[in-house]
């Protein structure tokens, strides 16, 4: 009886094994298949993808542009790209197709704010920003490396000094 059961378990771990083996196989190469994929579209010629480098997805799943998003399937990329192919074979210029996108989704449309108006201070505050911050530390710096100027300790008469002995030596004494 115990032959049977070593060469059932035997079995029974041989065919988990190959199991496992062929499940394993299935699932690197559906992973590989997926991830030689091209992202999404036929419509990404070196034309288009070079328009949809300058526009964002807007799907809320990336933050990536038109150009290299790579979302299979996305919503807002597939679309985008094929408008962008269509207006590019009908003969559009790339900021006209731009425009286009700017006038439909609003400034959102653009991948980086443009270097004009309001959208300028999206460029220069960080430099603000971090000059500000710069020279914060340098005034805390300066503040804490500043050696105290001297008389600024209070002088503390004689007489003073001797209660305080007077007392610490009395509570040691109870302490004894």
């Amino acid at each position: 009886m115990r032959g049977n059961m070593q060469k059932s378990k035997s079995k029974v771990s041989r065919r988990a094994v190959l199991t496992g083996a062929v499940t394993a196989s299935v699932a690197v190469a559906v992973t590989s298949r997926a991830m030689a994929q091209e992202p999404s579209s036929s419509a990404l010629t070196p034309d288009v993808k070079r328009v949809g480098m300058k526009l964002a997805c807007l799907c809320g799943g990336c933050n990536n542009s038109v150009g290299d998003c790579p979302m299979i399937g996305c919503h807002y990329c597939e679309p985008a790209r094929t408008k962008i192919a269509t207006m590019q074979k009908a003969g559009s210029e790339d900021k006209a197709i731009i425009d286009a996108f700017v006038a439909e989704q609003g400034l959102k449309a653009l991948v980086a704010p443009p270097t004009e108006g309001f959208s300028l201070v999206g460029w220069v505050m960080p430099f603000i920003a971090v000059a500000f911050g710069l020279i914060a530390v340098v005034m805390v710096l300066k503040r804490f490396m500043k050696p105290a100027p001297a008389g600024t300790m209070p002088e503390v008469s004689n007489a003073v000094l001797d209660h305080y002995r007077e007392q610490i030596e009395k509570d040691s004494a109870k302490l004894e």
